[in-house]
Protein backbone atom coordinates (compact mmCIF):
# COMPACT_ATOMS: atom_id res chain seq x y z
CA UNK A 1 0.00 0.00 0.00
CA UNK A 2 2.88 2.50 0.74
CA UNK A 3 4.49 1.99 -3.05
CA UNK A 4 0.19 2.89 -3.99
CA UNK A 5 0.85 6.25 -1.67
CA UNK A 6 4.29 7.16 -3.15
CA UNK A 7 3.15 6.70 -6.89
CA UNK A 8 -0.08 8.83 -6.39
CA UNK A 9 2.10 11.70 -4.42
CA UNK A 10 4.69 11.44 -7.42
CA UNK A 11 1.20 11.48 -10.43
CA UNK A 12 0.18 14.71 -8.42
CA UNK A 13 3.62 16.51 -8.32
CA UNK A 14 3.97 15.78 -12.54
CA UNK A 15 0.06 16.10 -12.94
CA UNK A 16 0.45 19.59 -11.43
CA UNK A 17 3.72 20.18 -13.24
CA UNK A 18 2.31 19.11 -16.44
CA UNK A 19 -1.01 22.08 -15.31
CA UNK A 20 1.07 24.05 -14.97
CA UNK A 21 3.20 24.00 -18.34
CA UNK A 22 -0.36 24.09 -20.32
CA UNK A 23 -1.74 26.96 -18.71
CA UNK A 24 1.60 28.67 -20.04
CA UNK A 25 1.25 26.89 -23.19
CA UNK A 26 -2.09 27.71 -23.84
CA UNK A 27 -1.39 31.28 -24.06
CA UNK A 28 0.67 30.97 -27.52
CA UNK A 29 -2.63 29.58 -29.54
CA UNK A 30 -1.67 27.72 -32.49
CA UNK A 31 1.72 26.96 -31.32
CA UNK A 32 0.03 26.02 -27.46
CA UNK A 33 1.66 21.85 -28.59
CA UNK A 34 5.12 23.24 -29.61
CA UNK A 35 5.48 25.71 -26.91
CA UNK A 36 4.65 22.79 -23.99
CA UNK A 37 7.01 20.61 -25.70
CA UNK A 38 9.93 23.41 -25.93
CA UNK A 39 9.15 24.33 -21.85
CA UNK A 40 9.19 20.45 -21.33
CA UNK A 41 12.40 20.17 -23.10
CA UNK A 42 13.63 22.91 -21.57
CA UNK A 43 13.09 21.24 -18.16
CA UNK A 44 14.63 18.17 -19.10
CA UNK A 45 17.04 20.15 -20.00
CA UNK A 46 17.65 21.71 -16.84
CA UNK A 47 17.75 18.31 -14.54
CA UNK A 48 20.21 17.49 -17.47
CA UNK A 49 22.37 20.33 -16.61
CA UNK A 50 21.94 19.63 -12.87
CA UNK A 51 23.47 15.71 -13.76
CA UNK A 52 25.89 17.41 -15.87
CA UNK A 53 27.65 20.19 -13.36
CA UNK A 54 27.34 17.76 -10.67
CA UNK A 55 29.30 15.24 -12.94
CA UNK A 56 31.34 17.42 -13.91
CA UNK A 57 32.88 18.44 -10.34
CA UNK A 58 32.36 15.42 -8.85
CA UNK A 59 34.92 14.31 -11.75
CA UNK A 60 36.82 17.56 -11.66
CA UNK A 61 37.20 16.93 -7.54
CA UNK A 62 38.21 13.91 -7.48
CA UNK A 63 39.87 12.00 -10.56
CA UNK A 64 40.47 14.87 -13.28
CA UNK A 65 41.14 18.06 -11.60
CA UNK A 66 41.95 20.58 -13.93
CA UNK A 67 45.21 21.29 -13.61
CA UNK A 68 48.51 19.79 -14.00
CA UNK A 69 50.38 18.24 -17.02
CA UNK A 70 47.18 16.98 -18.27
CA UNK A 71 45.04 20.17 -17.31
CA UNK A 72 43.27 20.04 -20.93
CA UNK A 73 42.52 16.54 -21.15
CA UNK A 74 41.26 16.33 -17.65
CA UNK A 75 38.88 19.38 -18.50
CA UNK A 76 37.75 17.51 -22.16
CA UNK A 77 37.48 13.98 -20.01
CA UNK A 78 35.68 15.96 -17.37
CA UNK A 79 32.99 17.93 -19.75
CA UNK A 80 32.49 15.20 -22.41
CA UNK A 81 31.51 12.47 -19.39
CA UNK A 82 29.44 14.79 -18.19
CA UNK A 83 27.48 15.15 -21.50
CA UNK A 84 27.42 12.09 -22.06
CA UNK A 85 25.18 10.92 -18.49
CA UNK A 86 22.86 14.22 -19.29
CA UNK A 87 21.85 12.75 -22.62
CA UNK A 88 20.87 9.55 -21.81
CA UNK A 89 19.16 11.17 -18.76
CA UNK A 90 17.76 13.61 -21.40
CA UNK A 91 16.39 10.98 -24.18
CA UNK A 92 14.59 8.58 -21.50
CA UNK A 93 12.99 11.60 -20.06
CA UNK A 94 12.40 13.30 -23.23
CA UNK A 95 10.88 10.27 -24.96
CA UNK A 96 8.38 9.21 -22.42
CA UNK A 97 7.43 12.84 -21.39
CA UNK A 98 8.06 15.64 -23.64
CA UNK A 99 7.38 13.65 -26.79
CA UNK A 100 5.29 10.53 -25.29
CA UNK A 101 3.50 10.18 -28.73
CA UNK A 102 6.51 10.06 -30.78
CA UNK A 103 7.05 6.20 -30.48
CA UNK A 104 6.78 4.87 -34.46
CA UNK A 105 10.80 4.43 -34.23
CA UNK A 106 12.50 2.05 -32.50
CA UNK A 107 14.01 3.63 -29.50
CA UNK A 108 17.40 2.56 -30.38
CA UNK A 109 17.06 4.66 -33.86
CA UNK A 110 15.42 7.41 -31.97
CA UNK A 111 18.40 7.13 -29.46
CA UNK A 112 21.09 7.22 -32.41
CA UNK A 113 19.25 10.15 -33.91
CA UNK A 114 19.30 12.31 -30.19
CA UNK A 115 22.72 11.07 -29.67
CA UNK A 116 23.97 12.31 -32.83
CA UNK A 117 22.21 15.80 -32.43
CA UNK A 118 23.71 15.56 -29.31
CA UNK A 119 27.14 15.05 -30.24
CA UNK A 120 27.13 17.93 -32.79
CA UNK A 121 26.19 19.97 -29.70
CA UNK A 122 28.86 18.43 -27.55
CA UNK A 123 31.43 19.18 -30.31
CA UNK A 124 30.17 23.01 -29.90
CA UNK A 125 30.54 22.96 -26.12
CA UNK A 126 33.83 20.91 -26.01
CA UNK A 127 35.71 23.98 -28.53
CA UNK A 128 33.81 26.40 -26.62
CA UNK A 129 34.61 25.24 -23.10
CA UNK A 130 38.20 24.56 -24.50
CA UNK A 131 38.66 27.88 -25.78
CA UNK A 132 37.57 30.21 -22.92
CA UNK A 133 37.41 28.10 -19.84
CA UNK A 134 40.86 30.01 -18.76
CA UNK A 135 39.88 33.43 -19.53
CA UNK A 136 36.08 33.00 -18.02
CA UNK A 137 37.94 31.61 -15.06
CA UNK A 138 40.26 34.77 -14.29
CA UNK A 139 37.19 37.13 -15.43
CA UNK A 140 35.13 34.87 -12.78
CA UNK A 141 37.77 35.09 -10.14
CA UNK A 142 38.20 38.90 -10.80
CA UNK A 143 34.43 39.44 -10.68
CA UNK A 144 33.70 36.82 -7.65
CA UNK A 145 37.07 37.63 -5.93
CA UNK A 146 37.52 33.60 -5.49
CA UNK A 147 40.88 31.84 -4.53
CA UNK A 148 43.57 32.68 -6.79
CA UNK A 149 44.97 28.89 -7.74
CA UNK A 150 44.90 27.96 -11.08
CA UNK A 151 42.82 24.53 -10.14
CA UNK A 152 39.98 26.85 -8.71
CA UNK A 153 39.91 29.33 -11.29
CA UNK A 154 40.06 27.18 -14.12
CA UNK A 155 37.20 25.07 -12.57
CA UNK A 156 35.20 28.04 -12.31
CA UNK A 157 36.13 28.42 -15.93
CA UNK A 158 34.98 25.84 -16.72
CA UNK A 159 31.61 26.06 -14.80
CA UNK A 160 31.15 29.62 -16.45
CA UNK A 161 31.55 28.25 -20.15
CA UNK A 162 29.75 25.52 -19.93
CA UNK A 163 26.74 27.33 -18.00
CA UNK A 164 27.41 29.44 -21.66
CA UNK A 165 27.53 26.59 -24.18
CA UNK A 166 24.03 24.79 -22.69
CA UNK A 167 22.28 27.43 -23.30
CA UNK A 168 23.30 28.00 -26.89
CA UNK A 169 22.97 24.06 -27.77
CA UNK A 170 19.62 23.91 -25.78
CA UNK A 171 18.11 25.86 -29.04
CA UNK A 172 20.27 23.68 -31.33
CA UNK A 173 19.22 20.20 -29.82
CA UNK A 174 15.07 20.46 -29.23
CA UNK A 175 14.85 21.84 -32.74
CA UNK A 176 17.27 19.54 -34.43
CA UNK A 177 14.82 16.96 -32.21
CA UNK A 178 11.74 18.41 -32.95
CA UNK A 179 12.38 17.81 -36.66
CA UNK A 180 14.62 15.14 -37.40
CA UNK A 181 14.23 12.60 -33.99
CA UNK A 182 10.16 13.39 -33.08
CA UNK A 183 9.24 14.37 -36.36
CA UNK A 184 6.82 11.56 -36.27
CA UNK A 185 4.05 13.73 -33.69
CA UNK A 186 1.77 16.26 -35.18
Amino acid sequence: MAGTTSETSALTIFDGIDRLIWAIASLFGERAKEVERFIKFALVGAFGAVVDFTTLNVLQSTILPPNGQYESLHVSLATGIAFTLAVINNFVLNRYWTFPDSRSRSISTQLTQFFVISTVGLIFRLVFVRISYDLLGHSGQQLLHTANDTTSINQLGTNIAQAISIGIVLFWNFFANRYWTYNDVD
